[in-house]
């Protein structure tokens, strides 16, 4: 695997890389919401919704206008696209980036996500919101912990049999194996459901199901069943990959606090953490917001359209106290992705 530039700007000359204290984030928050970035861009969502939802039902009745024909899986990635769009409003309602009503966030996340989609929104909200408390921390970060993949030396060296085979060629099966991350995602959140109080398992398992029964008519009626196996393996393969491909550059081969060590403050705790990606509207659009991951994770309720206007408040703020602010190309992002994975499993290469 090529090694790859590390795209972290420099450092201010004398600058400590000792934790920040807390109140280093204090003068931030300030300017941020001096400059109303925290405030609710209702009908920004509104519009978006409505366009989203207008798109999917275009979609929908292509289906039925080309079923009979194989050009209908023309519109498979049209529709993993839009889909990957949807989850983007549902992770967006979980921060109650849309609004602080939690009743109308709820429902907007249970259409998006459980209706739509067939992800459990309670799954995803209690999994983000303890990523989101302590990123990349080996103990307590979900999205770190030691599962198909591992991010560290020390989960790879207690790997057996299969897994370890896994763990010695992750870096080659990584984009491979987010074909499979949609099925994944919906799978997690049907065993979620023992976890729910009754109420929420009855609500959210009904929309669930409601998912699979809805998908399923809907490509059967539009088209014959060889198409629709064919149209859904395909439309599933292409959302895992674009949902893995816009959550990896976030914070894979990024800085990980000790668990032992020094509690970080929280702008450390997000910053060090967190990898940004260069680009414009295109890569806004296509990453969800989630290429200002620094930001997002500065300021998780700020609307996804804020974001982009705080990220020069940040990164002025991160070089007056010294904090190093990670930068890169979208490329790039995923070569040192992939060469973090690959130098853990390098050990066991070795063997």
């Amino acid at each position: 695997m090529p090694q790859a530039s590390t795209a972290v700007m420099a450092r201010p000359a004398g600058a400590s890389r000792q934790p920040s204290a807390g109140s280093d984030f204090a003068p931030l928050l300030r300017t941020v919401k001096s400059q109303g970035l925290l405030e609710r861009r209702t009908g920004w969502y509104a519009r978006s919704m409505i366009v989203n939802a207008a798109a999917l039902t275009a979609v929908a009745v292509g289906m039925f206008a080309l079923g009979h024909t194989w050009w209908v899986l023309l519109l498979a990635p049209a529709l993993s696209v839009l889909c990957v769009r949807t989850a983007f409003i549902g992770h967006d309602a979980g921060h109650s980036q849309i609004t602080g009503n939690r009743t109308a966030a709820r429902l907007i996340g249970l259409f998006h996500g459980n209706l739509l989609l067939g992800m459990s929104v309670s799954w995803w909200n209690d999994k983000h919101n303890r990523h989101h408390a302590n990123p990349n921390h080996i103990d307590k970060d979900p999205d770190v912990a030691a599962d198909v993949l591992v991010f560290t030396s020390k989960q790879a060296g207690v790997r057996v049999g299969f897994r370890r085979w896994l763990t010695r060629h992750q870096a080659w099966l990584f984009f491979p194996l987010t074909l499979l991350q949609g099925i994944a995602m919906k799978v997690y959140g049907f065993r979620d459901l023992r976890r729910q109080s009754p109420r929420g398992r009855v609500v959210e398992g009904a929309l669930l199901v409601a998912h699979l029964v809805g998908y399923g008519a809907l490509l059967l009626t539009a088209m014959p069943l060889g198409h629709a196996l064919a149209f859904a393996a395909l439309h599933q393969a292409l959302f895992g990959l674009h949902l893995g491909m816009a959550f990896a550059p976030n914070h894979k081969g990024m800085e990980m606090p000790d668990p032992d060590g020094e509690r970080w403050g929280h702008l450390q705790r997000q910053v060090l953490t967190s990898r940004n990606i260069r680009g414009g509207e295109v890569t806004d659009w296509l990453l969800g917001g989630l290429n200002y991951q620094i930001e997002h994770h500065l300021f998780p309720s700020m609307p996804r359209p804020h974001l982009r206007l705080a990220q020069p408040l940040v990164r002025a703020h991160c070089h007056a106290v010294g904090m190093p602010y990670a930068e890169t190309g979208l490329i790039d992002s995923y070569r040192q992705v992939l060469r973090h994975m690959y130098e853990v499993g390098e050990p066991l290469r070795a063997e």
